[in-house]
């Protein structure tokens, strides 16, 4: 099993030149969606880790004040690298508005220290994020994917793990000069090596640990961390000469089977090992579906979805200790969530995307004991499209987590998991939550046990609905439990009374907004009178209708697999054994 995990395993980084877009105008315009959407998995997990940074933080620049009063602004004539990364300046207000979100819900925060520049360093942040962000402050990323320097034009060609490490030193040795860091805090709260794998035959972690990276730096290093997409849409994004730009249907596939996470993760076994052996915490600091905004199709549908989490708990189960998905503008694929383009003129304009329900599920699978074990169940003969996780605390199995990949909307792939604890009996029942979609390419309006965030610009960070948990019954005699999970779907096994994870975090918070921009033609309609219009019965009379015609949907064809899986638990380790239907 893996090492004890946290229910606030799953993160956001959001990208530092949007979060004026995300987290709010300034220190006292805060988005009330976003506290809502932290406040959904405070309840679950009793914290969230976010990261403030990116591309843009290596540039990035703290000034006293900006021109009416903006806490950020861009310089897009000095865009650089592949993804156009433009410098960016920014106020000490954008710490206080981070400051006042903890001050609502229980948000703890990753920044990062300028690194284009190291001759010398612009430390501006150091003071500043420790002093105002206080105890909410995780730690300060030393680098953003210092691998790719050298590629966009940020460093010499030969720029390699060595040369990190002497500006590693070199931060230190300036703090300390500067009297940047007069607690002491800062120093002990830095992050490496963060590096995307770009190059390994240079860049691996193992040439990373092979200099004694984790030996020298070992009192300064807080967390060790790395970056990973599984693939990139650049070209599609931002061009360039040769850009060959990638069909997502064409790749769909490679997004709905267990197998892709293992080949993913495997070049990490081996340094979350090391990361345990010095007491630090491992994490996957940025990931999604794909860099330079993710794919059209993949990564705004249920597919996202179910590959975020098979590939969390694939993490959990590596031995990371945490993981955040990326967040960029309003014009990308992959964002958890995403506010309006404009000025948010009503209470429900959000759109959220199939990766923040993976967070919110995450944070129930695992709960807020901080005792949470994961194992991918070695089921001898299980399809790569159906892997099943056990969760286990305090070595007693508690929730079973069961992806099914394949699309079939006639059922005849939907799994059936066998479910039996050996030595040990269940209850007459178990409880069981679902995150459903009737397609794997389907966009909005995902169910969570029964509750959903809506479409595109219709929520307003609070689960719609009347909340639905399945009461499964157990055979006595067998001792054992049948869960049926849809074709595509994942559902969510509670094995005991006390294992039901919603509310165990802290106590659930919803937040009011006192401002609005829209002050004239605010006039109401009763829903009532307004469900009988003529609006509203355009398919019995389109020529009085003054609604769009909408088109009707073609189905994806299913995926031809059956199984059933029967599994028991026994002396800490789930077997399970499949067979063809």
């Amino acid at each position: 099993m893996s090492v004890k995990q946290k229910g606030s395993f799953l993160g956001f980084s959001i990208e530092m030149s949007v979060t004026n877009q995300v987290l709010g105008k300034n220190s006292t315009f805060i988005q009330v969606p976003f506290l809502n959407l932290m406040a959904n998995l405070q309840q679950r997990a009793g914290s969230v880790m976010v990261r403030v940074g990116g591309n843009t933080q290596e540039s990035a620049t703290l000034v006293p004040t900006l021109d009416k009063g903006r806490i950020l602004e861009k310089n897009l004539t000095g865009v650089t690298g592949t993804t156009q990364t433009p410098p960016l300046d920014f106020t000490p207000d954008l710490l206080y508005l981070m400051r006042n979100i903890s001050g609502m819900v229980n948000v703890h925060w990753f920044m990062g220290i300028p690194w284009f520049v190291t001759k010398p360093f612009d430390l501006k942040i150091v003071a500043a994020a420790d002093n105002i962000l206080g105890d909410y402050l995780l730690g300060l990323q030393a680098a953003n994917e210092p691998d790719m320097y050298n590629i966009h034009g940020h460093r010499p060609a030969e720029y390699g793990p060595n040369d990190y490490n002497g500006e590693f030193s070199d931060l230190l040795a300036q703090i300390a000069a500067d009297g940047a860091d007069p607690t002491g805090r800062v120093r002990s709260r830095l992050i490496g090596p963060n590096i995307a794998l770009f190059q390994p035959d240079r860049w691996s972690l193992e040439n990373v640990w092979s200099t004694g990276f984790l030996d020298q730096f070992n009192a300064n290093l807080a967390f060790l961390a790395v970056e990973k997409y599984p693939r990139d849409n650049c070209a599609a994004a931002f061009g360039g000469p040769g850009a060959q730009v990638t069909d997502p249907q064409s790749i769909l596939n490679l997004y709905l089977t267990h197998e892709a996470h293992k080949s993913l993760l495997a070049p990490y076994l081996a340094s979350t090992m090391v990361a345990q052996q010095h007491n630090k915490p491992f994490l996957m600091f940025e990931t999604n579906t794909g860099s330079c905004g993710g794919f059209n199709g993949i990564s705004d549908s249920f597919t996202a979805a179910l590959w975020g989490l098979d590939y969390a708990l694939q993490m959990a189960h590596s031995n990371f200790t945490g993981a955040m998905f990326h967040v960029g503008g309003q014009n990308v694929f992959y964002n958890p969530f995403t506010s309006p383009p404009t000025n948010q003129t009503t209470f429900r304009q959000w759109t959220i995307g199939p990766l923040y329900y993976t967070a919110l599920v995450m944070a129930e699978i695992l709960g807020a004991t901080n005792e949470a074990q994961v194992l991918d169940l070695p089921i001898p003969g299980i399809s790569p499209f159906t892997p099943i996780y056990g969760i286990y605390e305090k070595g007693t199995p508690v929730r079973v987590a069961i992806i099914n990949y394949v699309e079939d909307p006639l059922g005849a792939n939907d799994v059936h998991a066998v479910i039996s604890i050996a030595g040990g009996s269940l209850p007459a029942s178990v409880k069981v939550k679902y995150l459903a979609a009737k397609s794997v390419v389907q966009k909005g309006n995902i169910t969570w046990a029964g509750q959903t965030f809506g479409g595109n610009f219709d929520s307003d960070g609070r689960p719609m609905g009347t909340e639905v948990i399945k009461d499964v019954p157990c055979d006595a005699g067998a001792q054992t439990c049948t869960v049926v999970v849809p074709a595509p779907g994942f559902a969510l096994v509670f094995l005991t009374e006390g294992s039901q994870t919603e509310n165990g975090g802290l106590p659930s918070v919803t937040f009011a907004t006192t401002a609005r921009t829209r002050s004239h033609n605010t006039a109401t309609v009763d829903p009532a009178v307004l469900s009988t219009s003529n609006g509203y019965r355009m398919r019995d009379h389109e020529l009085a209708s003054t609604s769009l015609k909408q088109p009707s949907g073609a189905r994806a064809v299913p995926v031809p697999l059956a199984f059933a899986v029967i599994a028991s638990f026994a002396m800490g380790v789930l077997t399970v054994i499949g067979r063809a239907i």
